[in-house]
């Protein structure tokens, strides 16, 4: 990818986790991190409500379902070793509920939460 189009993907990714973060606030959650990056891998948003502590995948394209088949099995692993290396570094209360969510970003349609999109 050209790098006119890579910033071009960047700034619509940064627009979409923006997005998805205010979205979550309106749903209660208080947004603990954004774009966390280790050597195993990134983590969007990190999210909590309550005792839940949620992990979010953010994915923006074309279509609702487009959206969804992008959060691929390898990227799921990823994730979750990247949430991994996070409660490594921060720690996790004992009374915490983890999940791994998902939230689908498209055109002329309201974001989509999905909450524990999958286990690992």
């Amino acid at each position: 990818m050209n790098r006119p189009a890579r910033r071009a993907a960047e700034r619509r990714g940064q627009w979409a986790e923006t997005l998805a973060a205010l979205w979550l606030q309106a749903k209660g959650f208080r947004i603990v991190e954004r774009r966390f990056r280790s050597r195993a891998g990134e983590i969007d948003l990190i999210a909590r409500c309550g005792r839940r502590l949620a992990f979010v995948e953010v994915k923006a394209r074309a279509s609702e379902g487009e959206a969804a088949w992008a959060v691929t099995p390898r990227q799921r692993a990823r994730i979750a070793r990247a949430a991994e290396h996070w409660l490594a570094i921060n720690g996790a209360e004992q009374d915490v509920e983890m999940s791994f969510d998902v939230v689908l970003i498209a055109p002329w349609t309201w974001p989509r939460h999905i909450a524990s999109a999958f286990r690992v």
